[in-house]
Formats: structure tokens, C-alpha cells, sequence
């Protein structure tokens, strides 16, 4: 059965007893959550084929390949560029990726700077917590990430839970489309989740165990701010303890940040979740509007894959045969993957000097691979005439992605 099909009276039967289930589960066991789901034909089926996918991705990466670490790179900017444009906090790919090494952006403001540097702190230390080797969830460690997010809003009592009501609003509007837990209930609230987090649904796959953290961590709404920002950060922890893949590889940040999955994202939250809280409905609908979101980002990333190996290996051709030093490619596929390059990025990845950074970028600009923009602190590169030509050739090569669930 597809997503688009009508249910048959044995799935509405099932759907009806796991929902009884749940409600009796929650008042005799004092459970105050919202519900793990059970999964369809349609939705097993597309659990497999991500699943395939994430193998297919885990065994091309176990081979090391010169671009790598600008491909991670590249998307953990992207994840923290989609997580935060989610809350308006708009910044470029290049941008970010100067903040993450700690160098003043070109054009984003310093209030979302602050922001992405928050984000990326969160995200780092999501990476260590994913190897390590002692870990266990607790309310003291989300503060804490909480805290590495938005304690330049000191105002918002970063790290601490929400003193009062949550009520969050319509942009436009200005009118209330949900209603968060009393407060007397949050602390309570936290304390189950993270115990559900070690020890519930253990035999549930990854995929929906880390939806249904997202989903109940949003709706507990438990800081003034940053709880959107939060549960998304929280679902790929998840991910990346599970030895899913490496958090920038396993993480819908990226998928979730573009304007018409956006407005499904609220949509699907506000669906499911309903105005005010109330744990005890269907959440099929948000498990599969995250397993879509996971199969169609895998997709995007496994085409990268392949796109970084085929430009890579061309540029190293062209370098060669131009009697370039081999070095100059990771410039190159640089000025490619993004619309601008930086001298003091090519210098650290390649340990150099300044002056060897600046004399490569000036030799490749007059090659017409790159051409150069601004002075000094400011100055920046940009793909010259032959750069943009290969852009232009693998742009006409883009393959359109499927959605699993059609």
C-alpha cells in the first residue's frame, strides 16, 4: 500500500488497537508522551530502502578519498544553514563556513552570526557525543547543548527550562497555533523523555525512534527559545549514537531548511500535534513525513558522493596537465561546490604558507579558473570563465530525486 491509497479495514483495525494501547498504557503507567507509531507495509518498505542506502553510503565512505573533509564540511554547513533558516536566521554556505572556522563572515550580519556560531558549537559537540564510548541521556546534557545554542541571548535563560506558559505564534499573523504543557508538568515531562530516550522502544528503528524524539521534545517546548532548533539537533544525536552514519551524513537539517518542505514541516507539526498538548493521538503521519525527508536527503547526498568523486578526479586531469601542483584541486573543487572561495580556507586545508596560499589562487585566477573580488581581509575568488563553464555542464546532469512514498 502506497501513502496515497486507502487504508483497508485490517490497517484501520490495527491503527484503532495501537491507539487504545497507547491511551492505556499512558494513564495506568503515568506515560505522558507522545506515541511510537506502528508502521505500515508502505512505511516498511521505505524504512528498507533508506536502509539500503544508508550501507550503500557507509561502505563509499570507509574508502578515504582526498574530499571527504570539504564534502563533510560542506554539509554541516549546509545542515546548520537549514536548521536556522527554518527560524529566519539566513546565511550564506560560505558564511558559515568561515564562522565554523572561526573567521568573520563576508555578508552575514553579526546577530545571525551568533546564531550559526551557537549552532555549530551544538553540532560539534553532537559529533563527539556520538563516539563516545560513555554516554546516557540526561535533562543536565540537553541544557547543556541548549546552552551552547543560545547563551549569547542571555535574557532567554539559556540551559534552563521555561519559568512560565509557552505559546507559540503565527509570524504573520500573531496568533496562537500551539500551546505547550503547563509549566508544573515540564520537569516531569523532560525526566520521561530522556529516560524514554536510554531505555524506550529499544527494538523501534533508528529513523522513528528519532522522529518521535524530535516530535515530543518540540511539543514539550521546554526553553523560551531555541526549541525548534533543538529537537532537530536532538534527532540527528540520535542518529549518530545508532552508528547511523556520521552526524553531517545522517542529519534532514539540510531537507527541512528549504521553503516548501518548511511550510510541511510546520504544517505536519501543527496536524499531528494539534493546538494545545495532547500525547495521545496518531503520529503516523510525522514518522513518515521524516522517513520522506531521510530518503530524499540520502539521495541528494549519495549524488554528491559521486559528483565530488567524478569533479575531483577531472580537476586533478586539468592541474596535471597544466603543471599545476596537485594541491591547487582542493582550490578548485572549493571554487566549485561553492559560489565563493577564501585564501585563508585553501591555506588551512592544505597547510600552507600565506604567501604559497596567494601565489596558487593568483596563478589559477590567471589560468581563468578563478577571479578574484575585493582586497585584503575582503578578498575572495569566485569560479572564472572555465570554472563556470563545468559548473554549467554538471548543472544540465542533475538527476531529479524520487519521492519513496509515490
Amino acid at each position: 500500500m502506497t501513502i496515497d491509497d486507502k487504508p483497508g479495514r485490517s490497517d484501520i483495525d490495527g491503527r484503532i488497537i495501537h491507539s487504545f494501547d497507547r491511551m492505556f498504557r499512558s494513564c495506568f503507567h503515568g506515560l505522558m508522551l507522545y506515541g511510537t507509531p506502528a508502521l505500515e507495509p508502505a512505511d516498511k518498505s521505505v524504512l528498507a530502502e533508506i536502509e539500503d542506502m544508508r550501507q550503500e553510503l557507509k561502505y563509499r565512505l570507509a574508502e578515504t578519498h582526498r574530499w571527504d573533509g570539504q564534502l563533510r564540511r560542506q554539509l554541516q554547513a549546509r545542515a546548520i544553514q537549514g536548521s536556522n533558516s527554518i527560524e529566519g536566521y539566513r546565511a550564506g554556505v560560505e558564511d558559515i563556513q568561515s564562522i565554523m572556522a572561526g573567521e568573520d563572515p563576508l555578508e552575514t550580519s553579526e546577530s545571525v552570526a551568533k546564531e550559526i556560531a551557537g549552532y555549530q558549537q551544538a553540532l560539534t559537540y553532537i559529533g563527539l557525543l556520538s563516539r563516545a564510548s560513555v554516554f546516557h541521556y540526561d535533562v543536565g546534557m540537553l541544557n547543556a547543548l541548549h546552552f551552547m545554542m543560545i547563551g549569547h541571548h542571555r535574557a532567554k535563560t539559556p540551559g534552563v527550562l521555561r519559568p512560565g506558559g509557552s505559546y507559540v505564534r503565527d509570524s504573520g499573523s500573531g496568533v496562537v497555533v500551539y500551546e505547550g504543557p503547563d509549566v508544573e508538568y515540564v520537569p516531569s515531562l523532560m525526566k520521561e523523555l530522556v529516560a524514554w530516550l536510554d531505555d524506550g522502544d529499544q527494538g523501534v528503528p533508528s529513523y522513528v525512534r528519532a522522529a518521535m524524539a524530535h516530535f515530543n521534545l518540540a511539543k514539550i517546548h521546554p526553553w523560551r527559545d531555541g526549541n525548534g532548533r533543538m529537537s532537530r539537533a536532538l534527532q540527528t544525536l540520535i542518529l549518530g549514537r545508532d552508528q547511523i552514519l556520521t552526524p553531517e551524513f545522517c542529519s534532514i537539517e539540510e531537507w527541512l531548511g528549504q521553503q516548501r518542505t518548511t511550510i510541511e514541516y510546520y504544517d505536519v507539526l501543527g496536524a499531528v500535534g494539534r493546538r494545545r498538548w495532547s500525547p495521545h493521538g496518531d503520529t503516523l503521519d510525522w514518522v513518515r513525513f521524516c522517513l520522506r525527508a531521510h530518503h530524499m536527503q540520502a539521495q541528494r547526498v549519495a549524488a554528491r558522493l559521486t559528483e565530488a568523486g567524478e569533479i575531483w578526479t577531472y580537476l586533478e586531469e586539468q592541474v596535471d596537465g597544466e603543471g599545476l601542483n596537485t594541491r591547487c584541486v582542493s582550490a578548485l573543487y572549493e571554487a566549485f561546490v561553492n559560489r565563493r572561495l577564501r585564501r585563508s580556507r585553501y591555506q588551512g586545508d592544505e597547510e600552507l604558507s600565506q604567501g604559497q596560499a596567494a601565489r596558487d589562487l593568483r596563478d589559477l585566477a590567471l589560468k581563468g579558473w578563478l577571479q578574484p573580488y575585493g582586497e585584503t581581509k575582503g578578498r575572495y575568488y569566485q569560479a572564472g570563465p572555465r570554472m563556470a563553464r563545468l559548473k554549467a555542464d554538471f548543472a544540465e546532469r542533475i538527476v531529479p530525486l524520487r519521492d519513496p512514498y509515490r
